[in-house]
């Protein structure tokens, strides 16, 4: 497949990345320094030059493209770029847009502005948070086989009741999986008398119930109550789409903004999110409202310095977990270092969505663990699947290393994936596949 990603910045340089193995990437980018840095460090061509541009799109032969990806940081050149590449030729067009309200138009009616699929990163970033809202104790949360499969990551810290104990030991749940430990670079598949240490990693998958009593085990004080009360700090579209997601799942969040014309407005808005025009540094009012006793803190304010104060204060006065919003990549292990629970950065959330919709024709559903070190794929198998119709243990020996089967979904029903269990054409199984393997993988099944 023909390729053209225009913007080289972290989310067009992520989707190159991912692409170019296996495509004919061409990348396109107004800066000549990262165009040079593009072509020196991925197998893809890369050309300066506008991407909204209909002489520059005819020099990277846009018109024979099968896809093209608008990926800069700005939504109406997104949109120009998909208009553009459809007066030229037939490609698939893909937009990503900061703001709702372009996804709001679209949704209205498909194919407007040349847009063939939109991704909206303000709203998948706050679907992103709110997804491990729901799960206090988890660092990732996915849904596979339409929720009936839960897919979960989880950090042992220091107080784990699992540290020293073997999988065996930690395995006590009949529709549970472990899928992966991840320590340190490494991505270790668990073996029964694999011992857990803290600061390990461990990916399990199965049904939402069994994953929750997990968490339980695994961190019983983040764990041990439902959510109720989630403050959100930051008026931002992302502060506000993750206050709007909360109430749907009948949360009633407290949103903190300084700015009284913003708060107002967000206030008309939320009228189900009690909105607090207080500064979110003053510890005085924070008190008065009992901020150290929230179950989650959102930090979602509108720069990287003061989304990392305001989780370190949150934790200092004790909220259970701290999620922050980090613009730029390169901080986001920074701030989970020094002790925010959760980063989310909404370049690679984006980059991310769009290297899985380029994946649906092998996959029913994508996710990717720690920054594509491994993913969790969904896949229906058909009768030629090298997975069907044989045990477990005998069809997995036929794919590479780096492969668990982690659960089974069969006429809406979990089928817990043991050895001797055979896979049926049109079950969907969910796969754990170091990112290694995973072409091939995706090829056999």
């Amino acid at each position: 497949m023909r390729v053209v990603i225009v913007g080289a910045g972290e989310v067009g340089s992520h989707i190159a990345a991912s692409l170019a193995d296996s495509h004919d990437v061409v990348v396109i980018d107004i800066d000549s320094e990262r165009v040079e840095q593009m072509n020196y460090s991925h197998d893809v061509l890369a050309l300066t030059g506008d991407g909204a541009s209909l002489e520059t799109l005819e020099d990277a032969d846009a018109a024979s493209a099968d896809l093209l990806i608008a990926s800069t940081d700005d939504d109406e050149t997104n949109l120009a770029t998909c208009g553009t590449a459809k007066a030229l030729g037939d490609a698939f067009t893909i937009a990503r847009v900061k703001h709702v309200g372009f996804l709001r138009t679209w949704e209205r009616s498909r194919g407007t502005f040349g847009v063939d699929f939109m991704v909206c990163s303000n709203l998948l970033t706050a679907e992103d948070i709110v997804q491990v809202i729901g799960l206090p104790a988890a660092v990732d949360v996915d849904w596979f086989a339409n929720g009936l499969v839960q897919m979960a990551e989880f950090e042992l810290g220091e107080d784990s009741p699992l540290l020293g104990r073997t999988v065996r030991e930690a395995d006590q749940f009949e529709l549970l999986t472990f899928a992966a430990i991840l320590r340190d670079d490494a991505v270790e598949l668990p073996r029964g008398d694999s011992k857990l240490a803290s600061g390990d990693k461990v990916v399990v998958i199965g049904t939402p119930e069994t994953v929750h009593q997990f968490a339980q085990r695994a961190a019983p004080k983040a764990a041990a109550a439902d959510t109720e009360t989630v403050f959100v700090v930051g008026g931002s579209e992302i502060g506000v789409q993750v206050a709007r997601l909360l109430q749907t799942r009948g949360i009633k969040p407290r949103l903190i903004e300084q700015d009284p014309d913003r708060a107002r407005d967000i206030a008309e808005e939320l009228p189900a999110t009690l909105v607090l025009n207080v500064d979110a540094t003053d510890t005085s009012a924070l008190d008065r409202e009992n901020f150290g006793m929230a179950d989650a803190v959102v930090a979602a304010l509108d720069n990287d310095q003061k989304n990392l104060l305001v989780s370190l204060l949150a934790k200092r006065l004790g909220v259970d977990q701290t999620i922050a919003v980090v613009e730029t990549g390169a901080y986001r292990e920074l701030f989970e270092t020094v002790g925010v629970d959760i980063a989310v950065n909404p370049r690679v959330v984006t980059a991310e969505e769009i290297t899985r919709f380029t994946r649906e024709q092998t996959t029913e559903k994508l996710a990717f663990i720690e920054d594509d070190r491994a993913e969790v794929l969904e896949v229906e198998v058909g009768g030629e699947s090298v997975l069907v119709g044989r045990p477990i243990w005998e069809s997995i020996a036929d794919l590479p290393e780096g492969v668990v089967v982690g659960a089974i979904a069969r006429a809406g029903e979990l089928v817990s994936p043991r050895g001797e269990t055979v896979i049926e054409p049109g079950d969907h199984v969910v796969l754990f596949v170091d990112e290694a393997v995973a072409a091939e993988v995706t090829a056999a099944v």
